[in-house]
C-alpha cells in the first residue's frame, strides 16, 4: 500500500471545498491546501477539517499547482480543485488501487461536471478524462494558462480508473460569464507570452469553429437548453480570447 497525498490550490473557496476535503479523508494520508491569501474562511474550514495549509500568494495555475505539488509529504499526488469531489465509485477505486499497491505512476478518471444544477454529457464536457493521480517524480504541470494540465514522462503507464469527479463549476451562468472575462484576459497575455498573435480572421472564424466543435460535432445540442448556452459562452471566450490578444498586440506596438 501506498501513502498519499491530496493536493487542492484554493482562493476564496468557502462555499465549495468542506465538500472537496470530505471527499477525500478515506483514502488521503495528508491533505495539503496551497491557498493565495483568501479574505473568506476557506483557510479556518480547510485548518477545522485537518488539511495542513500553506499560504502561498498566486503565482500563476501552472506554477501554483507545481509549487504545491512539491510541498506535498508524499510522492503520490491526488490533485483536485476547490470545486471538485470525488464520486464514491471513485473513491472506491483509489481505495482498491491503493491497497494492491501496483500503481504504474499516472492515473487518468473521468470528470463529470454539473452546470447551474444540471450534469453536462454532451458538447465536448464528458467524459473530460483527467489525468489526476501521479508519481510527482514522473510528472508536473503544464499547458497555457489558464488551462494548466499534469503531464508524464514518456514511459510511465497510466492506469484509467473508474468512476468520476465531480465538478461543481457554475452555479449561476453569471459564474460562468465572470470566469470568460477573467480567463479570456489570462489567456490572451499568455498566448501573447509564447509569440501568439490575433488577425481578424481568427476573430471572426475560430468563434465560429468552437460553436460548431461544441454544439453540432460534439453534440451539445443533447443537452437541451443548457447544451446551447454552454456552447454559445464557450465561443464567445474564443472571441473574447483573440479581441484581447489583438488589442495587446496593439498596445505594445504603440508602445515601441
Amino acid at each position: 500500500m501506498f501513502q498519499l497525498s491530496a493536493v487542492i490550490i484554493t482562493f476564496n473557496e468557502s462555499a465549495k471545498i468542506g465538500r472537496c476535503i470530505d471527499s477525500l479523508l478515506e483514502i488521503a494520508d495528508e491533505i495539503l491546501v496551497v491557498d493565495s491569501c483568501s479574505t473568506d474562511n476557506t483557510v479556518s474550514i480547510c485548518e477545522q477539517k485537518g488539511a495542513r495549509v500553506i499560504i502561498q500568494p498566486f503565482l500563476g495555475y501552472i506554477e501554483q499547482k507545481n509549487f504545491a505539488m512539491k510541498q506535498a509529504k508524499y510522492d503520490i499526488i491526488l490533485s483536485l480543485d476547490a470545486d471538485e469531489a470525488l464520486s464514491v465509485e471513485l473513491l472506491n477505486s483509489i481505495k482498491k488501487l491503493k491497497q494492491e499497491g501496483n500503481f504504474g505512476g499516472a492515473a487518468t478518471m473521468n470528470r463529470l461536471t454539473n452546470y447551474c444544477g444540471y450534469w453536462v454529457r454532451y458538447g465536448g464536457w464528458y467524459p473530460d478524462t483527467k489525468l489526476r493521480l501521479v508519481d510527482r517524480k514522473l510528472g508536473s504541470w503544464t499547458g497555457v494558462n489558464p488551462h494548466d494540465k499534469l503531464e508524464v514522462q514518456k514511459q510511465v503507464k497510466i492506469t484509467w480508473l473508474h468512476g468520476d469527479i465531480l465538478h461543481y463549476s457554475y452555479d449561476s451562468l453569471n459564474d460562468h460569464l465572470e470566469q470568460i472575462k477573467r480567463f479570456s484576459s489570462i489567456g490572451a497575455d499568455a498566448l501573447y507570452q509564447k509569440g501568439k498573435r490575433s488577425n481578424l480572421s481568427k476573430i471572426l472564424i475560430n468563434p465560429v469553429a468552437r460553436f460548431v466543435r461544441n454544439y453540432i460535432l460534439r453534440r451539445g445540442f443533447m443537452d437541451g437548453f443548457f447544451g446551447y448556452v454552454i456552447a454559445r459562452n464557450s465561443s464567445h471566450a474564443v472571441f473574447l480570447k483573440y479581441v484581447k490578444l489583438y488589442l495587446l498586440q496593439q498596445q505594445n506596438r504603440r508602445s515601441l
